[in-house]
């Protein structure tokens, strides 16, 4: 069974009703009713906790927050080791640092990454995708 990794890109996808949304619902029912892994980067996380903020405000992006941690979602934690995998995928291909975490982590959890944002495309090569569109 392969392990997903949910991007903020198909999170807030998912949450705003955007293209790519009824692919992040299938994989949440898939891993509801099948078990299939599911995963969310802390760091991923709190990018989706202040783009709501912004969107909206503190309050809301709380609520979606908990809403997410209700989900068949298992939150990835950031250790030291993995913030310097995230760092050296920075300093080596021009990807934001949110985006580092993605890859640092896919790559250790052998996890293909769910998302929409074509700034993975630059790393296709390193890591399996599972395109929105």
């Amino acid at each position: 069974m392969k392990r997903l990794l949910l991007d903020s890109f198909a999170v807030l996808a998912w949450i705003q009703d955007e293209p790519g949304a009824q692919i992040v619902e299938d994989l949440l029912y898939r891993a509801q009713d099948e078990g299939e892994q599911v995963l969310l980067n802390i760091i991923n996380l709190g990018e989706v906790y202040y783009c709501c903020a912004r969107v909206q405000d503190i309050s809301f992006a709380r609520d979606i927050v908990e809403k997410i941690r209700l989900l068949p979602v298992t939150i990835y934690p950031c250790s030291n080791d993995l913030v310097l995998e995230a760092a050296a995928f920075k300093a080596q291909y021009p990807i934001s640092y949110a985006d580092a975490f993605i890859v640092a982590t896919a790559i250790r959890e052998n996890a293909c990454i769910v998302t929409g944002d074509p700034d993975f495309k630059k790393l296709d090569h390193l890591i399996k995708i599972e395109w929105l569109t």
